[in-house]
């Protein structure tokens, strides 16, 4: 498994986590109690999603059957195009091609990376 797979993993297991020990969080609230960046958390969402295992109401996340396929799963269709063509671009550029905003771009790359279609080619921007 490469490196960028298994970090997403691990955020996703750092959600699950927090979700289990304090059940259902608003965002702010989860990326806090689950010491992730934004764009950590985004990328754990997307993954915790392709599992069938979060779902969003409103602004509280739970874990749960997910409700968030139709929306992170066509846009992990729009970013893996753009990664089928070259895959060392960064976030923001991924994001641009794909027509996918950053935060959405990084759901999308947490989703690809559950399917392990992502490498550690990608450029991922550290604030």
């Amino acid at each position: 498994m490469n490196y960028m797979v298994k970090s997403y993993g691990n955020n996703a297991g750092k959600i699950w986590e927090t979700l289990e020990e304090y059940g259902p969080q608003v965002q702010t609230k989860l990326i806090e109690k689950a010491q992730l960046t934004e764009d950590e958390f985004y990328g754990a969402i997307g993954w915790l999603a392709r599992e069938n295992n979060v779902r969003k109401d409103r602004r509280t996340y739970k874990i749960g059957e997910t409700n968030l396929t139709t929306e992170i799963g066509t846009n992990a269709g729009k970013v893996w195009k753009v990664l089928k063509k070259r895959n060392d671009l960064d976030v923001t550029t991924i994001s641009r091609l794909s027509k996918v905003s950053k935060k959405d771009c990084y759901s999308a790359l947490g989703w690809l990376a559950k399917e392990e279609k992502i490498s550690a080619k990608i450029a991922v921007r550290k604030k």
